[in-house]
C-alpha cells in the first residue's frame, strides 16, 4: 500500500494515520472538523493536502450512522480503490450502504478492537492496534483485491485480523463491549448524587468498574442506538441475574433457615460462574493464559517517582503486566502495584527492596525471596 485516506481525525482514525505513515505509506486527512484535521497533521498523521488521484485505501473513521453516506460520497468522488471503516457496528452501515446506493464490491467492514479513556487526534498513538484483534466482514460482494487491501491495512497497523459476518460480530461486541459500557454506567451513575462522604471512601474496585463510563456519551448514544436489539439481549439475561442477585440478598435476613440458605446458594452460583466467566476472557494475543499476582509498593506522591519504579522493576527484566494505582486522601504517598507474573514475584520483590521502596505492612517482604 502507497497512499491512503483517513475521513475522520478522532483517536481512531489518527492513530490509523500515525501507522500507515509510520510505514512509508502516504496518508491523506479530511475531517469536516478543521481544528481536529490540523492537530492531526501537526502530530505527523498525514497531510491536508488532497490527494491527486486515487489512492490505494480510504479509511472511514466516522460514527457508523454516518458511514454509508460518507462511503456513497466518496465513491462518487472516486476517492480510493478500497473503502474500510473501524465502526464497531458492523450489520447497520452494510445495510445503508446498500439503501444508499453505494458500491459493496469495493467496501470491506472493519473494527479494531482497541481504543483509549481519552478522545481526540492528540490521544491517538501509532502502536494503538499492535497485538489486538481487528475484525473484518466482507460480504458476499466484497471483491477479493478489497480484502487483501483490508488485511494489509490490519498487518501495517500492527494488528491481528478476524473474519467475521456482520450479524455475528455485532452480537460479539453487544456481549463484549456495548452492554458491559451501560453496565459501567449504571453503577458510575449511582455515584452522580451520592453524599461525597460515601464516595470519598473508593477504591480500586468501583475505578476498575466505572472506568469505562468516561466514554463520550454522543458517540456511545450513535454506537448503542446502531446495535441496540443485540445490547438488549444481553441485559435482559443481565438483568435476570440482577433479580436473582437482590431477592437472594433480601432473602439472607429470613427467620426462615431453608430461605436463607437457597439465597446463600443462589448467590455463590453468581459468584462462581462469574469465575468462569472471567477465566475465559482471553489474554495477550498469541500467548498462553498467565497468573497475575500483585507486588505492593508504597511510594511518595512526588514528580518521577512512578518513573523511576517501572524503570528499576523493567531494567530487572520483570514485564509489568498491569498496574494499579491508589492515592492516600491524608498523607503524601500512594500504594502502587505491579502486576506481573508469578515466576517474575521474587525478581520484583528484590528490584522494590533494593532501591529502598517500602512494601504494604501487611504484605512484608519475604525473609529469602
Amino acid at each position: 500500500m502507497r497512499s491512503a485516506v483517513v475521513v475522520g481525525t478522532g483517536l481512531i482514525g489518527t492513530s490509523v494515520a500515525l501507522a500507515l505513515s509510520r510505514r512509508g505509506v502516504r496518508v491523506h486527512l479530511d475531517d469536516a472538523d478543521t481544528t481536529a484535521a490540523r492537530a492531526a497533521e501537526a502530530v505527523g498523521a498525514g497531510t491536508l493536502d488532497a490527494p491527486e488521484g486515487k489512492v490505494d485505501l480510504a479509511v472511514l473513521a466516522v460514527p457508523p450512522a454516518h458511514i454509508g453516506a460518507v462511503l456513497a460520497r466518496a465513491q462518487a468522488n472516486r476517492l480510493a480503490h478500497a473503502y474500510t471503516d473501524v465502526a464497531s457496528v458492523k450489520e447497520r452501515p452494510h445495510d445503508e450502504i446498500r439503501a444508499v446506493g453505494g458500491d459493496p464490491s469495493s467496501y470491506i467492514g472493519g473494527h479494531p478492537l482497541a481504543g483509549g479513556e481519552r478522545s481526540g487526534p492528540l490521544a491517538a498513538r501509532a502502536d494503538l492496534f499492535e497485538g489486538r484483534l481487528w475484525v473484518l466482514t466482507p460480504s458476499a460482494r466484497t471483491d477479493r483485491e478489497v480484502l487483501n487491501r483490508g488485511l494489509e491495512l490490519v498487518s501495517l497497523c500492527g494488528a491481528v485480523p478476524v473474519l467475521m459476518d456482520t450479524d455475528a460480530h455485532d452480537r460479539a461486541v453487544a456481549l463484549t463491549s456495548h452492554a458491559p459500557h451501560l453496565i459501567s454506567s449504571l453503577m458510575a451513575a449511582r455515584l452522580a448524587d451520592a453524599e461525597s462522604e460515601l464516595v470519598r471512601v473508593s477504591g480500586q474496585g468501583l475505578r476498575d468498574i466505572t472506568r469505562i463510563a468516561a466514554g463520550e456519551p454522543a458517540l456511545w448514544s450513535d454506537i448503542l442506538e446502531a446495535n441496540a436489539e443485540a445490547v438488549a439481549d444481553v441485559l435482559d439475561a443481565y438483568a435476570a441475574d440482577l433479580n436473582r442477585v437482590t431477592a437472594a440478598l433480601r432473602a439472607l435476613d429470613s427467620s426462615r433457615p431453608a430461605e436463607r440458605a437457597r439465597a446463600a446458594a443462589d448467590l455463590d452460583d453468581v459468584l462462581r460462574r462469574g469465575n468462569q466467566g472471567h477465566a475465559r476472557v482471553p489474554h495477550k494475543q498469541g500467548t498462553r493464559p498467565a497468573e497475575y499476582l500483585p507486588v505492593p509498593v508504597v511510594i511518595p506522591d512526588q514528580p518521577g517517582a512512578l518513573a523511576r519504579l517501572f524503570s528499576a522493576v523493567s531494567a530487572a527484566g520483570v514485564n509489568i503486566e498491569d498496574v494499579r494505582i491508589e492515592h492516600s486522601h491524608d498523607e503524601p504517598r500512594g500504594l502502587v502495584e505491579l502486576l506481573v507474573e508469578r515466576s517474575a514475584v521474587a525478581q520484583a520483590l528484590r528490584v522494590v527492596d533494593a532501591n529502598g521502596w517500602s512494601l504494604r505492612e501487611e504484605e512484608p517482604l519475604p525473609a529469602n525471596p
